[in-house]
């Protein structure tokens, strides 16, 4: 369904993408980790048409849109869910629900759309009249995710879904991942909570420094172990990475 070929993306002079290449099938979940400044969302921005695509190519569905304008790329059938929840804050759930399906005209489509992201976030539906900046940060995530939806996207783009939610809602988060995958929907998942990814996942890349340091099946990475030590906090490193964390939240 989506294929990039040596992928480069540049920031002013600094490249942050050395040439990704990676292809994703029709269907499944496949996820992008790596630490931070590794090169993830600049994955991602670029696939959408938010960030320039400097060298390389990238296809979707057999037909070139490295370097299309957005809103064709979202014409298209991929939606782009940003990190963070960035939600419009004084427009109800409802109305922030129908800017994510500003390319549709029809609005008996749109009202589909909207009953089945109800059915998929049915606290949606009990807040739909109220604004979007008195909701708690996992409804908002949520309002986020439901936006992303409405186009009935082919290929969802998901940067950090769980960013800053409770291990409660982090769960949920990610069964609504799978649930939505059932759908018929192709997800490429950027996640920091690389346990919770794997499992949902069908294939995974890890980045590093902008180029693809490793892939497979999460059964082949989980056997990895660099792998193991460096994201899933065990050895040596995930000692000290846990301890750094602990340390940064007494502070």
């Amino acid at each position: 369904m989506l294929s990039l070929k040596g992928v480069e993306t540049y920031y002013g002079k600094i490249k942050v993408l050395h040439g990704i290449s990676f292809d994703i099938k029709k269907g499944d979940i496949v996820s992008i980790l790596g630490s931070n400044g590794a090169g993830k969302t600049t994955a991602l921005r670029t696939i959408s048409g938010i960030n320039f695509c400097d060298n390389g190519e990238i296809t979707f569905e057999e037909q070139r849109i490295e370097n299309l304008a957005p809103d064709k790329i979202v014409k298209l059938g991929i939606s782009h869910l940003p990190e963070g929840r960035r939600v419009f804050s004084e427009l109800t759930v409802e109305e922030n629900l129908r800017m994510g399906a500003y390319i549709c005209k029809d609005r008996e489509q749109i009202k589909k759309s909207m009953e089945w992201v109800y059915s998929v976030f049915p606290i949606l539906r009990a807040l739909r009249k109220q604004k979007a900046k008195y909701m708690s940060g996992g409804e908002q995530q949520m309002l986020s995710f439901g936006r992303a939806l409405m186009i009935r996207p082919k290929l969802l783009l998901l940067d950090e879904p769980s960013l800053g939610l409770s291990p409660l809602l982090v769960k949920e988060i990610f069964k609504i991942i799978g649930y939505t995958n059932s759908e018929g929907v192709t997800i490429l998942l950027v996640e920091q909570s690389v346990n919770q990814a794997l499992k949902i996942s069908n294939y995974a890349y890890v980045l590093m420094r902008g180029m693809i340091d490793i892939h497979g099946t999460p059964e082949e990475l989980l056997l990895d172990g660099d792998i193991r030590e460096s994201y899933l906090g065990e050895g040596k490193y995930g000692d000290r990475k846990r301890l750094w964390e602990e340390s940064a939240l007494r502070r």
